[in-house]
């Protein structure tokens, strides 16, 4: 990496290259716009005695002018599109009514009688220090959010804001360069849009590059001194799938850049002219690919991908990032959205699926194990008048489209029978009250849970259609949380015993002539498409952006071609050989 110690001596326009931690793929080319953010570094001042309730009462504000402010933002674009940044927010909001944020520095300012910007420097430091003792990647990177929060308390104490200031207007797009980036910060990218970012702080699960991975721009975290190298309005390359920032590249580098990104949008031009192609293998099997959505303002990108359907609502997002719930009218209003967004296209709403790693505002998760507690269809039978508020306002959207409930993470017979129970209540009442509903509204379960695959012939008697989460299934099957980034690198979809219980339920409820559907992340991995097609799938839901390309792959597969392969991998049982074999599956 290039350094400059004691300044920036370098002329002008020269060449040189920059290795950072790639967190999210793609190629960008275009001037920097420097991001400056705001510096820890704060002066220290006493205060005389009588003047400590005044300086903690100034602190007081500026926690609650930060905490207004980060509310506005996490409203904001709760119901946008960019309504999966919220979460993170949150955590920030958090942080901030934590004590050791809202309360110590106010103690710090009495016990020492000083300055609030320095108690708060002194809380940090004694923060940011007990991080350095942990070793587990993901909680140490938390120690930015800790950081990001003190600095806009910092910033509301000097009185101003952490802002992006927009470039002067220019044709070519612009490249954020920051010291690090705040949740709060990449929400302004909604006013002021960035080909591209990167940042001298943060890793590969920090926050940052999560949101910038969900907003799919190049970006390029760690590279710990570009804020200071790179200088405004410098010509530059980020190559985010290499971690590699080259600034002021010279004729030759950037023609060769040019032609990668021209490559990248031909092939995503090419993919939109299928876009209102069928679904169907080469020799006319008919395949359904249906997209999932968090909120109704995802319906734009399921037009767009040309999905059939909609094969996973996550009604959970309704709740979260909010301090009251949804009532039913709210939440009927947003399933009647989606419905009619459909036109008479199917529409699987799986209903409250909060716990584990999602949680509603107020409502800390305390179980050990959160991923084996209280969770999914669990919470909604312990708080039934909850459940029933959803089905009921399910059910009245039923009559704008073609709606169907999912239920998730069933496990037991009990919990299919109350399932039922609480939908056929939710019926009644609706039917006392004389409001009108589609009586027969599919009723379809979740095979999640390794017990429900293997016995899966309990619960296809009934229900109407069932639907595989592969995502909680390996989870579960191979005894691996997948937010735990210690063992993140065990979870593998194509452990045999993974694929063996996957094909035992896709050929079940064929059997039982039951329709089945994969709505995990396997399903809008192209790498598994013929997989998928040669273990019977019919039926594959993922993000809207991986629809054309698995489209494209099943336009280009003949199922008695795979046939044989697919046989090879099921019958494998070392991965090294199993990934072998796919790659012929896929040649």
């Amino acid at each position: 990496m290039a350094d400059s110690p004691g300044g920036d001596p370098r002329p002008t326009n020269v060449c040189f290259t920059m290795h950072g931690i790639g967190v999210s793929g793609g190629i960008a080319i275009g001037h920097a716009h420097l991001f400056s953010g705001m510096s820890t570094e704060v002066d220290h001042y006493p205060i005389a005695a009588y003047d400590v309730p005044r300086e903690q009462r100034r602190y007081d504000r500026a926690v609650k002018e930060v905490q207004e402010e980060l509310k506005e933002l996490a409203d904001s674009v709760r119901h946008s599109a960019s309504s999966e940044l919220a979460p993170f927010v949150n955590v920030h909001l958090m942080l901030l009514q934590d004590s050791a944020l809202s309360e110590v520095p106010r103690e710090i300012i009495a016990e020492e009688r000083c300055n609030a910007e320095w108690a708060l420097r002194v809380q940090l430091d004694e923060l940011t220090a007990q991080f350095d003792d942990i070793e587990d990647e993901y909680l140490r990177e938390r120690e930015n959010d800790v950081r990001q929060v003190a600095e806009r308390v910092l910033g509301a104490l000097a009185g101003s804001k952490r802002r992006i200031v927009p470039r002067p207007a220019r044709e070519d797009p612009a490249i954020l360069v920051a010291r690090d980036l705040s949740p709060a910060d990449v929400i302004l990218f909604r006013e002021h849009p960035f080909a591209a970012f990167v940042t001298d702080m943060g890793g590969a699960t920090s926050h940052t590059a999560i949101m910038a991975r969900s907003l799919a721009i190049p970006a390029i975290v760690a590279l710990h001194h570009a804020r200071s190298m790179i200088r405004e309005d410098e010509l530059i390359v980020i190559d985010g799938a290499q971690g590699v920032v080259i600034v002021n590249p010279d004729r030759a580098v950037l023609a060769e850049y040019r032609l990668k990104q021209n490559q990248a949008r031909l092939e995503r031009d090419k993919l939109k002219r299928i876009r209102t192609a069928a679904a169907a293998t080469l020799d006319g099997t008919p395949i359904q690919l249906y997209a999932n959505i968090e909120l109704p303002s995802d319906i734009e990108a399921v037009r767009a991908s040309g999905a059939t359907g909609i094969g996973l609502f996550r009604s959970e997002f309704l709740f979260m990032n909010r301090r009251d719930l949804p009532d039913e009218d709210e939440q009927y209003e947003a399933y009647r959205e989606v419905l009619e967004g459909m036109k008479g296209r199917p529409v699987n709403i799986r209903t409250l699926d909060i716990g584990a790693d999602k949680a509603l505002d107020g409502q800390e998760n305390e179980a050990e194990n959160p991923a084996l507690g209280l969770r999914a269809i669990r919470y909604c039978l312990a708080e039934p008048e909850l459940f029933n508020t959803q089905l009921r306002a399910i059910l009245r959207a039923s009559k704008h489209g073609k709606a169907m409930i999912l239920i998730p993470m069933l496990c037991s017979w009990t919990e299919l029978n109350q399932s039922l129970a609480a939908v056929a209540r939710a019926k009644e009442e609706l039917k006392t009250e004389g409001v009108k509903f589609d009586e027969h509204v599919p009723v379809g379960g979740m095979i999640e849970i390794p017990a429900a695959a293997i016995a899966l012939p309990m619960f296809i008697r009934k229900l109407d259609f069932l639907s595989v989460g592969t995502n909680d299934l390996i989870q579960y099957t191979l005894a691996i949380d997948r937010a735990d980034d210690s063992v993140a690198h065990l979870y593998d979809p194509l452990h045999p015993a993974v694929l063996s219980l996957l094909h035992g339920v896709i050929r079940t409820a064929h059997q039982h002539e039951k329709p089945i559907a994969v709505c995990g992340e396997m399903a809008g991995d192209v790498e598994l498409t013929r997989l998928l097609l040669g273990f019977g799938l019919r039926h594959f839901s993922m993000h809207p952006a991986s629809v054309l390309a698995v489209k494209q792959r099943v336009l280009t597969t003949s199922l008695p071609d795979i046939a044989p392969l697919v046989a090879r991998v099921l019958k494998g049982e070392e991965p090294d050989k199993i990934r072998l074999v796919l790659g012929k599956l896929n040649g």
